[in-house]
């Protein structure tokens, strides 16, 4: 096992990019992806990028469509954390919007003329200096709602630009996260004793949420304020769906190899937390109820990158990314081709927005 790196090592290491993500431009990404990344990169995307390896692959299945759409693309990192797993990984995780004028279609999504928005979560695995792995979900529903083209059941929570730290510490996090781990994992525990013990009181959330916490979930789900706002937004129509959801069982039955990928990645600085999972959660969708899918009796896997931050001692903001569709893939429905059904009067060409000057 190699030694593990500190965050400010990782972080260094992680700059490069970021600076030139910041004022997107073809030459200086690919130079600082080059740079950054082994030449064998296993990149591992949301639906419908999927799995794909290597950095050339990467850029021209999803940056280069990305940037042809949102010509003037910057990236805005929120939060970024960095460091060693429990199991000795280094990892640096990160959140934040990529944004930009939405002159062009991308995925078929039509283009609005305006500043959209489209929230990130991004985890890099880090191995002899070099970036070995990526997994990333972005937030293609929330670019379907800007450009008014999302096909499916509106959300129960509230749509925003998701927002940074409310303390504005995101990018210079730093300290011992070591309590802020065992309060995220204990509260993970706790949510699961629900319910094989019927009372939701034994997920004991007063315990482990502020009472005045913000539940950032994706597009299709929303964000919940406050323990009243994650239960009725989100959690009881989850859980009502799918009760028996669990982290991913199927480990005692895998190879030493197939085992790390089940394992969902922890690193915690200060008063943050981050973990990645590909998949993190399996589940079996009995009832209805959750985004409005219909109670197909098919078990599911979820993927699930997030980020907490903790106010004396509690969680107070929750960053939630899920991989929305490709759990509606799982169950046959293709949310990308429905949005095309609906959208098939719309142009689809690129808007040519002048200077405004005549």
């Amino acid at each position: 096992m190699n030694m593990p790196s500190s965050p400010t090592s990782l972080k260094s290491l992680f700059l490069p990019l970021r600076k030139a993500m910041a004022d997107f431009s073809e030459t200086s990404v690919r130079t600082a992806l080059s740079d950054l990344c082994s030449e064998d990169l296993k990149i591992r995307m949301c639906h419908p990028f999927g799995d794909m390896s290597g950095i050339d692959t990467f850029y021209k299945t999803a940056y280069q469509p990305l940037l042809q759409a949102l010509p003037d693309l910057e990236r805005r990192d929120l939060i970024v954390l960095a460091g060693t797993t429990p199991q000795g990984k280094d990892w640096i995780g990160t959140m934040g919007n990529y944004m930009g004028t939405f002159l062009a279609p991308f995925l078929d999504i039509p283009p609005s003329g305006h500043l959209a928005h489209m929230r990130y979560h991004e985890f890099f695995h880090i191995q002899d200096g070099k970036v070995v792995e990526i997994h990333l979900i972005w937030d293609l529903p929330e670019l379907m709602m800007l450009a008014n083209a999302w096909p499916m059941a509106p959300q129960l929570g509230a749509y925003l630009c998701t927002p940074g730290p409310m303390t504005g510490d995101g990018l210079t996090a730093s300290g011992d996260g070591t309590a802020s781990l065992e309060h995220i994992k204990d509260m993970e525990t706790a949510l699961c004793r629900y319910p094989e013990n019927p009372d939701p009181k034994v997920m004991q959330l007063d315990k482990f949420w502020h009472p005045r916490f913000n539940w950032y979930g994706p597009a299709g789900i929303g964000t919940g304020r406050g323990i009243s706002g994650f239960r009725h937004w989100h959690q009881i129509p989850f859980l009502r769906a799918m009760p028996d959801r669990k982290v991913d069982p199927a480990g005692d039955r895998l190879a030493a190899e197939e085992m790390y990928d089940l394992l969902s990645h922890y690193i915690a600085e200060g008063a943050y937390v981050c973990e990645t999972g590909w998949p993190n959660m399996r589940m079996k969708l009995t009832n209805d109820g959750w985004m409005g899918i219909a109670p197909a009796g098919k078990e599911i896997t979820l993927r699930s990158l997030d980020f907490w931050r903790l106010d004396n001692g509690r969680i107070r903001e929750n960053w939630v990314q899920i991989d929305v569709l490709h759990t509606f893939a799982q169950l046959g429905v293709d949310v990308l081709a429905r949005m095309q059904e609906f959208n098939k009067a719309r142009s689809l060409g690129t808007i040519p927005l002048t200077e405004g000057l005549t």
